[in-house]
């Protein structure tokens, strides 16, 4: 097994490419010092020493570290873990709850216009620096989003989130006045 890694937005994080399905659904994100319980490889990433996040995407594992610690360092530790769990034929997570199931808040066409354009312009894209952006809700023109991966704390994301995201919203949704991050 061959996996690539690519560079993200975010200089604290990795984009780890394995070559086969991560998430045959929706993601998974996982943060240093919130459990992980329904995902046996994001508990075994999480206990190399100076990783603090950790997010599966439907083709690929992003990696967070802590600012002082060295992807040089990291590299071969994740690369094992990720090698041997994906050769091993093991679940990535345990259960089907994931991050990004169909919003059920509400029947407003609204709603649906919103989270048609995020599924099929914004989020392909976004996946591509190794990140996430879900529908949180719709309230008073304000749309809430919620970043992961490597859209989380990077240092592009509120340039991304205003210049990008809210301005292709506001265009093709009158309705919508603001983006904001949850």
């Amino acid at each position: 097994m061959f996996i690539q890694t690519e560079e993200t937005p975010n200089p604290e994080t990795l984009k780890f490419l394995p070559g086969c399905v991560v998430m045959p659904e929706g993601t998974a994100s996982y943060v240093l010092g919130q459990p992980c319980d329904n995902s046996p490889l994001a508990r075994r990433l999480m206990e190399t020493e100076g990783l603090t996040g950790v997010f599966f995407g439907s083709d690929f594992v992003t990696i967070t570290k802590e600012p002082t610690q060295d992807w040089s360092l990291l590299k071969p530790a994740i690369l094992g873990t990720l090698m041997e769990h994906f050769v091993a034929n093991l679940p990535v997570v345990t259960d089907s709850s994931v991050e990004n199931a169909p919003y059920e808040g509400t029947s407003d066409p609204l709603v649906h216009q919103i989270r048609e354009l995020l599924d099929t312009r914004i989020r392909p894209a976004v996946a591509q620096d190794g990140g996430d952006i879900v529908f949180h809700s719709f309230e008073d023109g304000i749309v809430y989003l919620k970043m992961q991966g490597a859209c989380s704390g990077c240092p592009s994301s509120t340039a991304t989130l205003k210049s990008g995201i809210e301005n292709m919203l506001r265009h093709y949704v009158p309705e919508v006045q603001e983006v904001r991050a949850i």
